[in-house]
């Protein structure tokens, strides 16, 4: 793979290493400086001439900085006669801005997607983007992979002839389904509002998890409120046989990991590496699958024409 160039970010740099290494390419150097009126400059320390060029950048806390770093490092790849740029975006953090769902609110996931266009990006990979539609934002071609694979090989270790995937909400229902499927599970849904002041309740749960073993899986785990609300409503309703937690993109913001922790009955917190979780964060409950092979292989067939759909119909050796 002489052609391509690999470069990453200073968001999840363990992530971009891992990645070359399954690819057998050198992760390139970036130079990353901040001038004395706080202004950022990106320099990519590699041959970018006519070569195929992929960004590793996850937007993840703090989220200007990384994106106005990834919009710099586009530009400097365009400026350095790149042949191709695809920005590998594991987490696309303003994807949740896909909505009006008030007077006068911006419209971030489409904003920032004009943006990454703007500065140079011809492809995007992304993962586990937080509604469908976000794909659509972008006017370039977009490779969307989800970790559902990564978590199946996970759960298949256990006994689930009793257990049912539960979607915090109806939204995220279609995923569960997909999911549920691949471990040969029952599926439930939470019934979930959201108000204007961040609050979230959830009314209902619609399926069967009394007695059950239980995988409450979700896109991303911010705050924690959702799923512990969720987790309340399924006590309700009858203690289950056990409670294990899924999502992609493990952000666990606001001591959102140690909260889901101490949930007695919650035997595990089961994330993806897609964003970084500060070691000194971690509990003896979490566990972290890597999604670094996917994205090699995406990677690797982008880079030699070949079809990226074709992940997700054939098993991958995990």
């Amino acid at each position: 793979m002489r052609d391509i160039a690999v470069f990453s970010g200073s968001a999840h740099p363990e992530l971009a290493e891992e990645v070359c290494a399954h690819l057998g390419v050198p992760l390139s150097p970036t130079r990353v400086s901040r001038f004395a009126n706080d202004c950022l400059e990106v320099q990519l320390q590699a041959n970018c001439r006519e070569r195929d060029v992929f960004l590793i950048q996850p937007l993840v806390r703090p989220v200007q900085e990384h994106l106005v770093e990834l919009l710099l490092m586009c530009d400097a790849a365009r400026g350095a006669s790149a042949g191709r740029i695809t920005v590998v975006m594991p987490h696309y953090s303003y994807a949740r801005s896909d909505k009006k769902d008030a007077p006068r609110i911006s419209l971030g996931g489409r904003l920032v997607a004009d943006l990454l266009v703007a500065a140079g990006a011809s492809r995007v990979l992304a993962m586990t983007l937080h509604a469908p539609q976000v794909h659509g934002f972008f006017s370039v071609p977009v490779d969307h992979l989800h970790a559902l694979r990564e978590l199946a090989a996970h759960f298949r270790r256990y006994d689930l002839s009793r257990t049912t995937v539960v979607s915090p909400d109806l939204g995220n229902a279609k995923e569960a389904a997909a999911f549920a499927r691949l471990i040969g599970a029952q599926v439930a849904a939470g019934a979930k509002q959201r108000y204007p002041d961040d609050r979230v309740t959830i009314s209902s749960v619609i399926g069967e998890v009394a007695g059950r073993d239980v995988i409450v899986l979700d896109d991303e785990i911010a705050k924690g409120s959702t799923v512990v609300e969720l987790l309340e409503r399924i006590r309700e309703l009858g203690p289950p046989r056990s409670i294990r937690i899924a999502c992609t993109h493990g952000l666990f913001a606001a001591g959102a990991l140690k909260r889901l922790s101490e949930q007695p009955d919650v035997l595990e917190i089961v994330c993806t590496n897609t964003v970084p979780v500060p070691a000194e964060e971690h509990t003896d409950k979490l566990r972290i699958l890597s999604i670094a092979p996917a994205l090699a292989e995406a990677v690797r067939r982008i880079h030699n024409g070949e079809s990226v759909s074709a992940l997700f119909d054939e098993p991958r050796n995990l």
